[in-house]
């Protein structure tokens, strides 16, 4: 065997150890610890500097590897047929939300399962929900704005650096909003946006409160296979940070949110009907990736001509919002 193909092994030993931990994207959901900040020099600690320089050297590679890919002809038999279903997208998203706010409300949350329904929220969903089942441009225009509603009513309650975590239904909003507009080619690169930003916010409250994420790998007895629990949580965070990332500059995109599909999907097995619930409305987003792939509109990786300034594109930015979110989200935990 060579030295490839062990290293190959290893690498998928480790993404499978660390599945059921890693798509657990709001740990908040789970653990019963309160929340305590970690002094920043404990955060961008020697792991931290080392896994961000390999990580951004392996990122390196990836332009090269997708051109590599679509040269495949089952890539190009799947994107072929994927992009037949494109029509459907804004019926599965429409439909989606309401399927997806309906669960919630039966368990007693609404967009999360922290936040809990209240008369004012039951109601403006119940609307939501009802709007978004019509097939009809105002009416769906009107559930996204109900949507807005019940997010902005729960940053009263929550903070607004709290509902950051939760993003992608801003994203939601305006996608739903410019559906059947001459604007509707947008929405995709909207998700995309959404939907990375969302998942890269997760994965710093990973790292800024590590001990909430300790408390779960101990309260489920999730597998270290003798790695020290601080140890996987880094490791954790900077997985979904990176799939964030990924879905943040466009790439992979089909590939991806398959990927992250699966992930979420295997995690219900330790975390049961919490994370269904959680979680639902993200793989509606995800699915309409499987079958949109990149969308009608050059991603922003593909902005850049040329696989060197693709290279420098996705690593120097990797760098750049690595450090920068996870400073603005320290300064605000």
């Amino acid at each position: 065997m060579t030295m490839k193909y062990i290293i190959t092994i290893i690498a998928l030993s480790i993404v499978y150890i660390l599945i059921p931990f890693t798509a657990s994207a709001h740990v908040k959901w789970f653990s019963t610890e309160t929340p305590i900040k970690a002094p920043l020099e404990e955060i961008v600690s020697p792991l931290f500097i080392t896994l961000t320089l390999i990580i951004s050297v392996t990122l390196g590679v990836l332009p090269k590897l997708s051109t590599k890919l679509q040269h495949f002809n089952l890539v190009k038999t799947a994107d072929k047929r994927l992009t037949s279903l494109r029509p459907y997208s804004p019926i599965l998203l429409r439909l989606g939300v309401a399927f997806a706010l309906m669960i919630q409300l039966l368990s007693g949350s609404i967009l999360a399962p922290e936040i809990p329904v209240r008369q004012m929220t039951m109601w403006i969903a119940i609307l939501t929900i009802s709007l978004l089942l019509m097939p009809n441009k105002m009416a769906t225009q009107l559930g996204a704005i109900g949507l807005f509603m019940l997010f902005v009513f729960e940053i009263q309650f929550f903070g607004f650096f709290h509902m950051l975590e939760y993003s992608y239904y801003l994203a939601i909003v305006l996608a739903l909003l410019i559906q059947k507009t001459r604007y509707h080619h947008f929405g995709i690169p909207i998700l995309y946006l959404g939907t990375g930003f969302s998942l890269c916010w997760a994965a710093l409250e990973k790292l800024v409160f590590p001990e909430l994420s300790i408390n779960i790998i101990e309260s489920f007895n999730i597998p270290t296979f003798g790695i020290e629990p601080s140890i996987l949580v880094v490791l954790g965070a900077f997985i979904e940070f990176v799939l964030g990332y990924l879905l943040l500059i466009g790439i992979f995109n089909r590939l991806l949110a398959l990927s992250i599909t699966l992930l979420f999907f295997m995690t219900t097995t330790v975390f049961g009907i919490t994370e269904i619930i959680g979680h639902s409305i993200i793989h509606i987003i995800l699915i309409i990736f499987i079958i949109e792939g990149k969308g009608f509109y050059p991603t922003p990786i593909e902005i850049h001509r040329g696989l060197r300034h693709q290279t420098v594109f996705i690593v120097f930015n990797f760098l750049l919002i690595n450090l920068a979110l996870l400073l603005l989200y320290y300064r605000f935990a």
